[in-house]
């Protein structure tokens, strides 16, 4: 996938989960197409969770930290290519 591309980052410290629960499929997988405010994984703080989303619309070239990993405020979680206008 080439293109441009934009980091969607986190807004908090805390811990990244991909999935809403153990239980769950994740929200998205690399490679799939989202729209903007699509809830593309969560970010625990303290016991309270965090959606974060996608802020355009575009495909979700890569994920930049792994499912329960712990990330800092502006990490980048994941690569979006944004889609192209035509």
């Amino acid at each position: 996938m080439s293109g441009p591309r934009k980091s969607i980052v986190s807004p908090l410290p805390g811990i990244f989960y991909r999935r809403p629960n153990p239980q769950s499929d994740v929200y998205v997988r690399e490679g799939d197409t989202v729209k903007s405010g699509d809830t593309i994984g969560l970010v625990e703080v303290m016991k309270n969770f965090y959606e974060i989303q996608a802020e355009e619309d575009g495909i979700i070239a890569a994920f930049s930290v792994e499912n329960e990993a712990m990330v800092d405020v502006g990490q980048e979680i994941a690569v979006l290519i944004p889609k192209e206008d035509k």
